[in-house]
């Protein structure tokens, strides 16, 4: 018996030998598929774990833009009312003075441009901060996922304090020539304009338009963009203030920041912001609108309120308060509806993820 079977064994060796090496191959086989799809399960999971964590950091960093806007609107409003002063025209009214016309005429042109210029500077600084913070964002992000011992921070506090500083021209230089401007294109539109003109809804809408096409398209060399950052090299680097490390990072960002604001994203986004923004001024304004029968009325007809119509002097007033609405650090309709604008959270997520991605993986 053990004879026949080694003879066996014999004969068919070679087959023997093949099919315990294909065993072999199949079970090592095996083992090295269950090896990768566990470093593969792992390296999904880590994926997931730091998109996730990249996704939290996202989120909370545009609640800080959101509060940072908020924050900053009552300076906005300060150096906005401080050099278009029109509560001085206001008391010097009520003392009857014999120049009460010449007032008056100030008094119009001071209220319009304000209140557009209001519109203007709010909308640019949610987006300049949308980009000035995300671009911060993105870089801490790297800071914290780097090996901090290896890798230097590429956002130092130093740098972000000096970084940010910048937004300060919107506040000063660029505020005042946005209103040097402005008020130019006020005075052309409403300039010959009697104070007992009547205006309905949609000939003070017009006015606007008129106003914000020479505004927005008079100097075409000059971009919107100027009024919110410096323009040229020399000025960002004397807002870096040196030439230290830190300086030099501070002016890559501020030329980062520059890059930004020439794109045509961001000029898309900077449009429809001021869009929405004047179409909530005249949602405010509509409200002065109505006729007192209409009151009742709690769907009136928009012919109505375009039929009716308000005497100039009496549209002053009503201008010259909306900049307590559109520059208020209480969230307001007018901010919310550019805060949470959906164009904007997506250029605030495109500048975040441009910046939050190892330079390596970009390439």
């Amino acid at each position: 018996m053990f004879s026949s079977t080694w003879n066996f064994l014999k004969r068919h060796k070679r087959k023997f030998i093949f099919a315990g090496a294909v065993v072999g191959g199949v079970y090592f086989l095996g083992k090295y598929a269950q090896k990768k799809i566990r470093e593969i399960q792992e390296r999904e999971a880590n994926e997931y774990i730091a998109q996730a964590r990249r996704q939290f950091h996202f989120e909370s960093n545009q609640r800080t833009c959101n509060m940072t806007v908020l924050s900053m609107l009552p300076s906005l409003k300060e150096a906005i009312a401080t050099q278009l002063n029109s509560e001085s025209l206001t008391a010097l009214l009520k003392t009857k003075p014999t120049n009460k016309l010449e007032i008056w005429e100030d008094l119009k042109i001071i209220s319009f441009t304000r209140t557009i210029v209001a519109v203007y500077s709010t909308c640019m600084l949610v987006v300049l901060l949308r980009i000035q913070l995300n671009i911060i964002g993105g870089y801490l992000y790297l800071d914290n996922s780097a090996n901090k011992s290896t890798t230097a921070p590429m956002a130092p506090p130093d740098v972000q304090q000096q970084y940010l500083s910048s937004i300060q021209h919107l506040l000063g230089d660029g505020l005042i020539e946005l209103m040097t401007v402005v008020k130019r294109a006020v005075q052309n539109s409403l300039g010959d304009v009697s104070l007992k003109q009547t205006l309905s809804l949609l000939e003070l809408e017009q006015q606007i338009s008129w106003i914000r096409a020479e505004v927005e398209g008079s100097e075409p060399e000059r971009q919107l963009s100027w009024y919110m950052l410096a323009s040229d090299q020399e000025a960002l680097a004397d807002q870096a203030c040196g030439l230290t490390e830190n300086d030099v990072l501070t002016i890559r960002l501020l030329n980062e920041t520059r890059d930004m604001l020439d794109s045509p994203d961001f000029k898309k986004v900077l449009n429809t912001c001021m869009n929405r923004g004047f179409s909530r001024l005249l949602d405010n304004l509509a409200t002065f609108f109505r006729s007192p029968s209409l009151e009742s009325d709690h769907s009136p007809a928009p012919d109505n309120l375009t039929a009716m119509s308000l005497p100039l002097a009496k549209i002053i007033p009503i201008i010259n308060g909306q900049i307590n609405t559109i520059c208020s650090e209480t969230p307001s309709h007018f901010v919310q509806d550019i805060l949470l604008n959906d164009q904007v959270k997506e250029f605030a997520a495109n500048v975040y993820e441009a910046f939050s991605v190892p330079q390596e993986l970009q390439k």
